[in-house]
Formats: structure tokens, sequence, C-alpha cells
């Protein structure tokens, strides 16, 4: 495929979407540089004297902000950003937006009123959630507890982003295009870890518990609470069912289905990540 010449920063580099556009972009032959405070140089989202070096040269940027566009401050932080890069050259911006978050919907418009290229990639929550981050301690001691009900979410695969967001960086095509990202189908997150737990032939169960009691273990857990407050508005606001609905983006970018949460399941099950060697 024709793809471009110039380097494209990654930001988040080191996260479940960065990774996989990294090795993508490298896989393609493609110059990549990669923004995390580990790489040479660094890049900070705290700290704004890191920035200009990493967008020396850079012609596209993939905006990924941690911990979550929902806190406070991040608004300003990408908007400086954006501003920053605009002025040294950048010509495209590809962010990872999130559904059903007002903070986020305003992040979009501060790239969307750039000047420049932009793709916007709103999806829901990872498939990988359960295999590369928090939930997977639980799951491996048998059960998951989270201050949600009944609630169905269209969790969607971290490789769909990243497949969608090479093609952004690098193809014509999804110029001022918003994508909303989904799965196939909406799961409750006990439906997920069912299905888990008949691939994996484990015992894994689900447990929904109250807001408070969730804030307790975390608080026990002593992170910070900048972070608890964030996690909490996730599960009891963000997950309110007003993310149910099945969207159409990665038919629209890639002009094929998403990947569906089963497939996910058997390919993790297989690597081993969820066996109990307990």
């Amino acid at each position: 495929m024709k793809t471009t010449q110039e380097t494209i920063l990654i930001l988040g580099a080191t996260g479940k979407t960065g990774r996989r556009i990294t090795e993508r972009l490298q896989a393609a032959g493609l110059a990549v540089r990669q923004g995390s405070r580990a790489a040479t140089p660094a890049f900070d989202w705290e700290d704004r004297t890191t920035w200009d070096a990493v967008l020396d040269g850079i012609h596209a940027v993939y905006i990924s902000y941690q911990p979550d566009l929902a806190v406070p401050g991040a608004l300003e932080t990408v908007q400086a950003f954006t501003d920053l890069a605009v002025k040294s050259g950048v010509s495209k911006l590809v962010l990872l937006s999130g559904r059903g978050e007002v903070e986020a919907e305003q992040a979009e418009r501060v790239v969307q009123n750039s000047g420049v290229d932009w793709t916007i990639l709103r999806a829901s929550w990872f498939f990988q959630n359960f295999s590369e981050a928090h939930f997977l301690e639980p799951i491996l001691q048998g059960e998951l507890a989270l201050p949600v009900g009944n609630i169905a979410e269209p969790f969607v695969d971290a490789e769909d982003i990243a497949e969608i967001a090479v093609e952004a960086l690098t193809q014509p095509g999804h110029s001022g295009q918003l994508y909303e990202l989904t799965g196939p189908r909406a799961l409750t997150f006990a439906e997920a870890v069912a299905e888990i737990a008949d691939e994996t032939q484990r015992n894994i169960r689900f447990a929904a518990v109250p807001a408070e009691e969730y804030r307790q273990a975390l608080e026990q857990a002593e992170l910070p609470a900048q972070l608890i407050d964030l996690v909490l508005y996730l599960f009891t606001t963000v997950l309110d069912g007003r993310n149910t609905p099945v969207a159409d983006g990665v038919q629209r970018a890639l002009g094929r289905p998403a990947r569906d949460f089963t497939d996910y399941v058997r390919r993790t099950a297989a690597s081993g990540v969820w066996a109990n060697e307990g």
C-alpha cells in the first residue's frame, strides 16, 4: 500500500492501542516516534517542556490521553498540545476518544477545530480490559467484582482500533471522519465473564457491588483519589446504558465487521494469560 514516509508520533505508545499501532507502523517500515515517559525523547502529558522535542519533525500524531479525557484538566492539556502540534507543522491528528463522555466530546471538538486534517476514534470499552488491565488479576483469582449492574456494553477489540488508527494516519479517505467504534454485540459484564469461564473451563464469577464498597476497596489498595473518582465516574455514570447501542464505525472504516468478543476470548485463552497456576 502507498503510505506516507514522514515520522508519525504515537502518544501512549506502551498502552493497549498505542503499542499495537506502533507495531503495525514499524512492520510497514514507517518512521515512528514513541511518545511515553520511558522513550527518548521522553514525553509526559504533565510536563509541557517535553512536548517540543517529541513534536520536532512530526507529520501525524495519534493522541491517546492518560489516564482519561474525563479527568480534570484534560481538556486544557489537549488544547495546549493540539495548538503546539499545529504550530510545529503537524498536518494530521487522530484522537482516541470515549463513548458517552461529555469531556471526551469536548476534546474531540478541540481536534476538529484545530485547522488541520483529523480523524476521531470514539471507542467503547476494550476487550483487552479483561486480559491486559485491572480486570485480569480478579479474573485469575476467580471473581470480578465491579460497581455495575445488568448494563450491556458493546466492548470493542483494541486490534480493530489499532488497524483503523494506522489507516487514518497513513491513508487518504478518513479525513474529517468520526468513527464510533464498538463490537458487533453488547454484553453485560456477567455475560463477558461467563464466556471467559466457559472457554477456560474455570470457575470464574462476576459480582455486582455497591459503588461505595468499591470505593473503599480502591482506597484500601491506596489508589490515588483522582483515579478512584475517575473509575467510579466511568462505572456509575458512563456505564448507565447510554452506550449499549452497537455502532458501525469499524465497518465504515475498514469495510468489514468488527471482531467479536467470542473470537477474542478464544485467542486470548489460547495464550494462557487466564490460566490459574495457583
